[in-house]
């Protein structure tokens, strides 16, 4: 089990995603959001992915690859970290990895595909560090970050997208 962090393991940034997720089993709410995640678009067209709710705002495929993105980016960052690497792991600009993801030229059943397959592998991976690899130590973006907030902000990330495509989006 990866149990919740304590703020002093994450910087405060971070807290409106860690908050989000309420659950005491982190390990039971990121296994279901892939299947949440199709629920919320089944039933929408394909054409409706290059939908924005603004200009300058991203579309609702576009929305998905940054979910995926941050899928990896995060898992990439646990990874390191419970394996006590203390290399600093560098930020990454959100727009830029957008500009260049193809997104609105993929159907929402790949996005949502690659989303499920990256989570189920991620979750194969978090069920196998340990209690004490959770609670390590290292830096990403700038500041330091324990393993199991990691998992605990990749978790409210995909809720905070979800609430967003529900309230924006698709309202």
């Amino acid at each position: 089990m990866i149990y919740r962090p304590s703020p002093q393991e994450y910087n405060p940034y971070y807290e409106g995603y860690v908050s989000l997720m309420t659950e005491h089993d982190i390990a039971a709410a990121l296994a279901e959001q892939p299947d949440l995640l199709r629920g919320v678009l089944s039933g929408v067209p394909d054409e409706k992915g290059t939908y924005a709710y603004a200009p300058g705002k991203w579309t609702i495929k576009e929305l998905l690859s940054h979910i995926i993105d941050g899928e990896r980016i995060f898992a990439y960052r646990l990874l390191r970290i419970s394996r006590g690497d203390a290399t600093p792991i560098e930020g990454f600009e959100q727009d830029d990895y957008i500009a260049t993801s193809n997104a609105n030229e993929r159907p929402f059943a790949e996005l949502l595909d690659e989303f499920d397959l990256l989570r189920r592998s991620n979750m194969i991976m978090f069920r196998n560090i340990s209690d004490a690899a959770s609670r390590s130590m290292g830096t990403a973006s700038g500041s330091p970050v324990s393993a199991r907030a990691i998992a605990w902000i990749l978790g409210g990330h995909v809720r905070h997208h979800l609430r967003i495509l529900q309230e924006r989006y698709l309202a």
